[in-house]
């Protein structure tokens, strides 16, 4: 990270549409400055938005969601998947690769809470909790620029949260809760009446605490509408949003510390055709890195797994993949 001063800037979404919201997000992340740390504050209407890698059919309950008037979307980032209406404010902090640091984007959340008297904790891989109740889940997007970005939870309607999102038993099991809406709270629970509007202005004090300078306004007048429409497109997709699966001979599931897994494998004559990974992991680029690798190998779990165990780089996400396959035993 670098030690160099940046200039904060901040951008709010006008809109509520998720496809033009994420379309606006990624423009400012191909737009950042070196020295600059933006801040972009944007709500979507009734949304399931699942992580890069995840299974649209096993994290959310697509056809009643999309029945009830709302949309499905997917980031480019990784872990799982949340729900957002209009209770629910979300935030990204975006800036280039060497002034990246999450720590202090969270202590932006953190000093922005403290203003309205609400005590928060940064807690597991990527939460925000309030009296051990989640608040904020976080994901991360890192490249040339890189993001960070959330959601907070202020009058969201929990039921619908509950009704679209199907989370598995071993995840809730593993936050030792029933179900999706039993291990999440509203900030309004802690600070009755607190509304998304209320919420901007302790976001750009706590900006100002943390960063050492009032957030000045990203120009609107620069922004290319041009680009923003062939993001938009890109985002609604269906090909994008929904993916493709492929036919199945084999699938396996396992949840692991780091996220949950579900590893799918087709098969023909004796060889892996084709891989596909789903999970929640934060790491973005898992799938990219497993699928293509086990593809065209003999179909057998000591083979697989060796191909996995040599993967150069490979973290211990790909390790714990390894050892899924061999005990499939296959």
């Amino acid at each position: 990270m670098s030690a160099l001063p940046l200039t904060p800037l901040w951008l709010r979404s006008t809109g509520t549409c998720p496809y033009e919201n994420q379309a606006l997000e990624k423009y400012l992340l191909e737009q950042v400055g070196p020295e600059q740390i933006i801040l972009y504050l944007w709500q979507n209407h009734r949304t399931v938005v699942i992580g890069k890698n995840q299974n649209p059919w096993r994290e959310c309950k697509v056809a009643e969601l999309e029945a009830d008037g709302g949309s499905l979307a997917r980031r480019i980032s990784g872990g799982g998947a949340v729900y957002h209406d209009l209770g629910n404010l979300n935030f990204t902090f975006l800036c280039r690769a060497a002034q990246y640091d999450v720590g202090r984007n969270l202590q932006v959340i953190v000093a922005a809470l403290a203003r309205l008297g609400i005590r928060s904790e940064i807690t597991g891989r990527n939460d925000v909790t309030v009296e051990g109740r989640k608040i904020s889940g976080n994901a991360f997007y890192e490249g040339r620029s890189c993001f960070h970005h959330g959601t907070l939870l202020i009058g969201v309607e929990l039921e619908r949260m509950g009704r679209y999102l199907q989370a598995s038993a071993k995840k809730l099991a593993s936050k030792g809760v029933a179900s999706v809406q039993a291990r999440v709270t509203n900030l309004q629970t802690f600070c009755p009446g607190l509304t998304p509007e209320q919420m901007v202005e302790p976001l750009l004090q706590g900006m100002e605490q943390v960063y050492g300078m009032r957030p000045v306004p990203w120009p609107r007048e620069t922004l290319d509408a041009g680009r923003l429409s062939v993001l938009t497109r890109e985002f609604a997709d269906p090909a994008w949003r929904l993916g493709r699966p492929i036919p199945c001979d084999l699938a396996m599931q396992e949840r692991f510390p780091w996220g949950e897994v579900e590893l799918r494998l087709s098969v023909d004559r004796g060889r892996v055709r084709q891989a596909q990974l789903f999970t929640d992991a934060l790491h973005t680029d898992l799938a990219e890195l497993v699928e293509p690798a086990l593809t065209g190998h003999v179909f057998s779990s000591r083979t697989l797994a060796q191909v996995l165990a040599n993967l150069p780089g490979a973290g211990i996400e790909v390790s714990d993949l390894a050892a899924l396959v061999l005990r499939e035993g296959f």
